[in-house]
This record gives C-alpha cells, structure tokens and sequence, in this order.
C-alpha cells in the first residue's frame, strides 16, 4: 500500500501531544474527506478533522486548537477541554495553569448511532473503549457540525459526549475519540482497523 499524500490508500491520524505537525494532519484529513481517501482518526487525528469541518464548511478559517496554541486568538469552539465543557464554548487555560488531574482515562462505554458504519463493524448497540485525552468535541457545536454533513457514529451512554463521527456518503472515513489499538490483540485484530485496512486494499489494488 502507499503512503504518500497525494497517492495515498489511505491515511491514519493516529494520537499524540503537542504542535509539531497540526497542520499537515488539517490538510491530509482535508485531502481525505475530498477525495474518498479512507481515513481513520485516533483521538488527537479526530480532534483534526473536527478542526479541518469546521475551517472548510463551517467556514471558521483560521481556528485552531488551544491544546497546542494557548495564545491563538482564535481558539476553535467545537474542541473544548474535559473540565471546560459546560455546554459553552468557554475556556480558560494558559503556560501557567495545572494540568494535573484534567486528563478521561480508562474504560468508557459509548453508545453506537445504529444507521452508522461503526454499528456494521461492531454489530452491537454498546461497546467500551479505553480514552486518554484532555480535549473533547464541544457538544455546545454538535447540532451545527450535524446539519453541515457531519454524522455523529457514537456518543456516550447519555448522549452528551461525541465519541465518533464519520462523513456520510465517503468511501470510509470515521474518527474515534477512543484509542482502540488498546483494547487490540494480534489475533483478531480490531473491527475498525479490520475495516479500515480491507478498505485500503481496495483502494491499492
């Protein structure tokens, strides 16, 4: 398979911390969305493509996320911090501030949309998976990212908290709160990367 923007069976965003490189992950998740790449978002590469939505059909061009960029002048609304999700777009953080304590760790269950491509691979209503993350999709932005195009595959069990997405009508392309490869096993795979990689060597061959 290949790996190359541009010539690529499709692109993965995996999770990670800091800024080096944001802006590449923005414009491959945009070459992926516009061109039927199958794409996959692992927690931080979920957090890009919400960002990626919001600059190019929201129309929020220079937005970026404070996670990295705490003095942006423009902090993106629709990625909030765990402990400033309030239904607001509100947050308060700088060099200065404490992290301690600020992190969803450990297993959480999330409820899938049934009409979604996450259902198919998973073939149930309720699965659990393992978070490590600081920032969370804004439900206060859920509604308009919604009726832009965006589809939401999951949430969690009370309906608050975006835990997947996918665009509707795109060959593959869904990103996950969650981190999956820990609850992966050589064996048996998982059943989104199972379904990711067998749509990528559709696209190779």
């Amino acid at each position: 398979m290949r790996f190359v923007l541009g010539f690529s069976d499709a692109i993965l965003i995996p999770g990670g911390f800091g800024e080096r490189g944001v802006e590449g992950m923005i414009h491959a998740c945009k070459y992926a969305r516009l061109n039927q790449v199958p794409f996959f978002g692992i927690c931080l590469g979920m957090q890009m493509a919400i960002i990626e939505f919001a600059r190019d059909v929201l129309n929020e061009k220079n937005q970026t996320i404070r996670e990295y960029f705490l003095n942006t002048p423009d902090p993106v609304p629709q990625v909030a911090l765990n402990e400033a999700i309030s239904f607001a777009s509100v947050e308060t953080r700088d060099h200065d501030s404490d992290l301690g304590g600020t992190m969803r760790l450990g297993g959480y269950p999330c409820k899938l949309t049934k009409s979604s491509s996450a259902y198919k691979m998973y073939k149930q209503n309720v699965i659990k998976e393992r978070h490590r993350h600081r920032y969370e999709v804004n439900p206060a932005y859920k509604d308009q990212m919604v009726e832009a195009g965006l589809k939401v595959a999951g949430t969690s069990v009370d309906g608050k908290l975006v835990e997947m997405i996918e665009i509707p009508n795109h060959n593959w392309f869904l990103a996950c709160q969650f981190h999956p490869e820990f609850t992966s096993n050589p064996r048996d795979g998982h059943p989104i990367f199972n379904s990711f990689i067998k749509n990528a060597l559709k696209i190779s061959k």
